[in-house]
């Protein structure tokens, strides 16, 4: 590949993840050349024109020809390989890293996933740009989903809990901002969605997408614990944390999610809007762009 072919290439880790997708599709459209990293390349169903490869951060050996004539990587978190995955990008040629953290590193939860992938790109010698996500709107999809579709059924123990539960394509029109403006490298943005909502009210606003009633059943911890481990998946693999049985950081009996019922106010956390300029997506849209998932 020449010099020519590749000044503008990406290379997207997480492609075919709920962000990633939107990252690939953005690239394309403004003209950049997109090659996607896939554990499963033949099921990736990416937009025509991304360039799609097998590789596997947890092999960081796998992503050479993923790194090949690139010069910029968005980088998801995977702590136990970040040190070698960043090593073998900077060798490969890679200029600029953009890190998909998490919110949870602003708020001091987290010490031990994203922290660690933030500390190893910044001590890479690479330039870079850190996006922490607060919480993610598909999140409803991975919890929900499952008993809303089944019985049109929430079970909830912190129905009044307030969250700014955020868009994907914002935070996706976010990664796609720092890497197409290089004014924008040396920066740490943590956003959340622009609307203020506790957990009954987002079940209303998916009920409303829907147009079906949802019922919320108000449970104790230790029955939604129980509840989600039955359901499997991200909920059961999650529940100890959602629901206060242990820290951000995996510490048994030292939870540290607040379950806050009024909003913060702390002017680390920003919307879209105020990142870019762009308006923020809110959870009613969301919410209908989604409404086929929940049915």
């Amino acid at each position: 590949m020449s010099r020519e072919e590749s000044d503008d290439l990406v290379v997207v880790t997480g492609a075919t993840g709920a962000v990633g997708r939107l990252v690939v599709a953005g690239l394309l459209a403004a003209g950049r050349s997109v090659r996607a990293v896939s554990r499963r390349p033949h099921r990736a169903s990416l937009p025509q024109g991304a360039e799609v490869v097998f590789g596997d951060l947890d092999a960081p050996s796998t992503l050479a020809a993923a790194f090949d004539g690139a010069r910029q990587l968005v980088l998801i978190a995977v702590p136990d390989t970040v040190e070698d995955v960043v090593t073998r990008a900077r060798l490969a040629g890679v200029e600029h890293v953009v890190v998909v953290s998490s919110a949870a590193v602003t708020a001091g939860y987290d010490t031990t996933y994203h922290a660690i992938v933030e500390q190893a790109v910044r001590a890479s010698g690479l330039a870079w740009t850190i996006v922490r996500p607060g919480e993610f709107a598909t999140n409803a999809l991975l919890i929900w989903g499952p008993s809303i579709r089944a019985d049109r059924r929430v079970v909830e123990p912190f129905p009044d809990q307030i969250g700014h539960p955020l868009h994907e394509a914002d935070i996706a029109d976010v990664v796609l901002a720092d890497l197409v403006d290089p004014h924008r490298r040396g920066r740490v943005d943590t956003i959340i969605g622009p609307d203020v909502l506790t957990k009954r009210e987002q079940v209303a606003a998916i009920a409303d997408a829907i147009g079906e009633r949802i019922a919320l059943d108000d449970v104790s911890p230790e029955q939604a614990r129980s509840f989600y481990q039955a359901q499997g998946g991200f909920a059961a693999a999650n529940a100890d944390f959602l629901f206060g049985f242990e820290s951000y950081d995996g510490v048994e009996g030292a939870a540290d999610e607040p379950h806050a019922t009024s909003a913060p106010d702390d002017a680390a956390y920003r919307t879209l809007a105020q990142v870019t300029g762009a308006p923020a997506r809110t959870y009613r849209q969301w919410a209908r762009d989604h409404s086929a998932d929940f049915t």
